[in-house]
């Protein structure tokens, strides 16, 4: 199991806590449109939350989700599952942990009912197998809660269709289902865009603030969509006054982690949803597939081993993941370093080892788990039963609110 340290996200111009992609300068207009609605209490408690770098004695709600589409991959380990167990393992407490198997938001692409069965317990078993503790932390199916959906409606009442045009993610996973890559999502046909996936971002924004969660550890990818949680959790506070604000602006926590990227196509990351399956690889791989897939990742035919994302994307993918995998989390560059006057050959041997050594404890819990329903199906009921208790103190301040009482 990796043991990452998690690293804070340095403050920027306006609300110190939140990391925004790097090409957005603090003059930008998306950078300052996205903000302006931003309350002076909510910059007063992310302040507080920053100052220092030190947490402060409130306690946190610190709630993510993963979409039951497939057995997670290396790229979903290393980006955020191992960091869930490492905030689970370091969290005060006082803290409340929250992880949800999402699986409204795998309907928003075409599934296979048997199979989409099977991958809501194949990721309730994963999510035990990596050390994820359900008398710790509340582990559930969201779509066990109907209190999620029942806040997304509101929430999709006060959320403008041009901020959800602004959204990035649904383009690049509607390019992912027509077999495009990345750098052609601003060209994907949107005549196979249904409501559920240009909406999605709203049912997200609902799972985070059903809890009132004030912290989410996601990727760089999902930090759009949680800057649009923040705005629309701050318009429902401006529009439906009480005595006090209800929902926080929750606060990103970003996965220390860099981008995976896919073994054969290196300018896109890895997704369980590409069509070659030789692209990713998958937390229950045996040592020999693992293998196989490492052998077959695209490099490039430059001599020697540098990081170089730019001009060798392929040789720093295969680096970056190395380093991820090394239990002194160590610097890629240091990765690199130690390959100066050897080939791919050499780089790629060393990988599948590291892979194989990192995902051998996981699998194997995993493979005993998934033959015990029965538990799984308790801890489950259990979850359900708690998220719909906590969420549910929400929902009767909300409802009172907005008139529906």
């Amino acid at each position: 199991m990796i043991t990452t340290k998690l690293k804070r996200p340095p403050p920027f111009h306006y609300i110190p806590g939140i990391s925004l992609p790097h090409t957005l300068s603090p003059s930008h207009p998306c950078r300052r449109r996205l903000f302006t609605t931003s309350s002076t209490a909510a910059h007063a408690d992310l302040l507080n939350e920053s100052q220092n770098g030190q947490r402060q004695s409130k306690p946190r709600v610190i709630f993510s989700g993963i979409q039951p589409t497939g057995i997670p991959h290396l790229g979903n380990y290393l980006g955020a599952l191992s960091n869930w167990v490492k905030l689970q393992n370091t969290a005060s407490a006082s803290d409340e942990l929250l992880f949800s198997i999402v699986g409204w938001h795998a309907l928003t692409l075409p599934q296979n009912p048997q199979k989409l069965r099977e991958a809501r317990m194949d990721i309730l078993a994963v999510l035990l197998a990596i050390g994820i503790d359900p008398d710790r932390a509340v582990v559930f199916h969201q779509d066990h809660n109907p209190n999620h959906t029942e806040l997304a409606w509101i929430f999709n009442c006060i959320t403008p269709m041009g901020k959800l045009r602004r959204m990035t993610t649904w383009k690049s996973r509607l390019a992912t289902s027509q077999n495009m890559g990345e750098e052609d999502a601003v060209d994907v046909d949107e005549g196979g865009l249904n409501l559920g996936l240009f909406a999605y971002p709203v049912l997200q924004a609902a799972d985070i603030l059903a809890y009132r969660a004030t912290h989410v550890p996601v990727g760089d990818d999902q930090t759009q969509h949680l800057e649009l949680c923040r705005v629309i959790a701050d318009q429902f506070n401006r529009n439906f006054k009480g005595m006090e604000r209800l929902f926080p602006l929750p606060i990103q926590l970003n996965t220390p982690s860099k981008r995976i990227l896919s073994l054969r196509d290196p300018t896109s990351k890895m997704s369980k949803s590409a069509p070659d399956t030789s692209s990713r690889i998958l937390l229950t791989d045996p040592p020999s597939t693992i293998a196989n897939k490492i052998r077959s990742a695209v490099t490039d035919s430059i001599p020697g081993i540098t990081y170089d994302p730019v001009n060798r994307p392929g040789t720093a993918n295969l680096l970056t993941i190395l380093a991820a995998c090394n239990y002194d989390n160590e610097d890629v560059q240091e990765t690199a370093g130690r390959y100066v006057g050897k080939n791919h050959g050499a780089l790629k041997k060393d990988l599948t080892e590291a892979v194989v050594e990192l995902l051998k404890g996981p699998r194997e819990k995993f493979e005993k788990l998934r033959t015990e329903t029965g538990y799984l199906e308790q801890i489950a009921q259990v979850g359900a039963e708690k998220a719909k208790s906590r969420s549910e103190a929400t929902m009767v301040e909300v409802r009172k609110r907005v008139g529906l009482t």
